[in-house]
């Protein structure tokens, strides 16, 4: 199992300097959310520069909002910038922000990442599409600077998992702990990538991290840090799945045998890469944690 590490909220150059840590470090991917901050793609296009071996993912960038076309033309460039080291994850993010912040429709939101994607990936390739979808629609072609990136989907539920499989190299996800990994998500996509005669797919679990000797006081403060995710729809349902209350609850929290224990049963559940996401209290914990996840490289 490939070990990565998510980055963190900061200036440009912090989060440069966060990469190139990774990757001196040893780890096998770098990654960054598309939240209400810095773009993700315009960051990783520059830390490409900074880093040589790194993969470089999105974790991930919403595609209400973004037409497939402008996306196709955008990652082609950025994995061009990266040498091919560019992941590209994409997802539906959530009706309370779609609608609620962007005024967005949300509706069917399976069948909107289908038409995207029928008209994302032939793009990326090179190839001319004619999609003329309920909410998605393209004529014609555009001229890659580069070849295509990877291509993986954030899906939870099992529609989602069946076109992520079926259409797509993987599956990243967030807070969703290792019994629904392994007996819903790996299942699941595996099934669907194996019927489209496609290869394995990757399945990229992100969770939070902490080495600590307070492993309660930790997950307490994963949950203040974490609180929004107990509260969208998608995220209640893979708690509730794996019988969890809150955030907490599934983050990787407790000595170095413990968590290392823990990051290695979801290798053996089937996830293919930990994409850790590391909220120590202080630089000893920081420290402890990191040196945990070196361990397991």
């Amino acid at each position: 199992m490939n070990i990565g590490v998510l980055g963190r909220a900061g200036t440009l150059d912090q989060q440069i300097q966060h990469a190139q840590v990774a990757e001196a470090d040893g780890f096998a991917n770098w990654s960054l959310p598309q939240i209400l901050a810095e773009d993700a793609l315009t960051t990783l296009a520059v830390a490409a520069g900074s880093v040589q071996r790194l993969e470089l993912g999105t974790a991930v960038v919403p595609v209400y909002g973004r037409h497939p076309a402008a996306l196709a033309m955008q990652a082609t460039t950025v994995n061009a910038a990266a040498n091919g080291r560019l992941l590209l994850g994409i997802g539906l993010s959530h009706q309370m922000l779609i609608e609620g912040v962007f005024g967005i429709d949300f509706d069917k939101p399976v069948g909107f990442m289908r038409e995207y994607l029928e008209i994302l990936l032939p793009l990326m390739a090179g190839e001319a599409v004619s999609v003329e979808g309920d909410r998605n629609t393209f004529r014609g072609g555009i001229q890659p600077v580069g070849d295509p990136p990877s291509v993986v989907v954030a899906a939870l539920g099992p529609q989602m998992l069946k076109l992520a499989g079926r259409l797509t190299d993987g599956t990243v996800t967030w807070m969703t702990g290792p019994r629904t990994l392994g007996d819903h998500t790996v299942p699941s996509i595996t099934q669907a990538a194996t019927d489209a005669g496609r290869g394995t797919p990757r399945i990229i679990a992100g969770l939070p991290v902490c080495v600590t000797g307070d492993a309660d006081g930790a997950r307490a403060r994963a949950n203040e840090l974490f609180a929004i995710y107990g509260t969208l729809p998608s995220y209640q349902a893979m708690l509730e799945r794996e019988g969890a209350d809150t955030p907490g609850d599934i983050a990787i929290v407790g000595d170095e045998d413990s968590v290392a224990a823990q990051i290695t049963d979801l290798g053996e559940r089937g996830v293919t890469d930990f994409g850790a996401s590391e909220f120590a209290a202080d630089a000893e914990e920081h420290r402890r944690t990191r040196e945990t996840l070196r361990s397991l490289l």
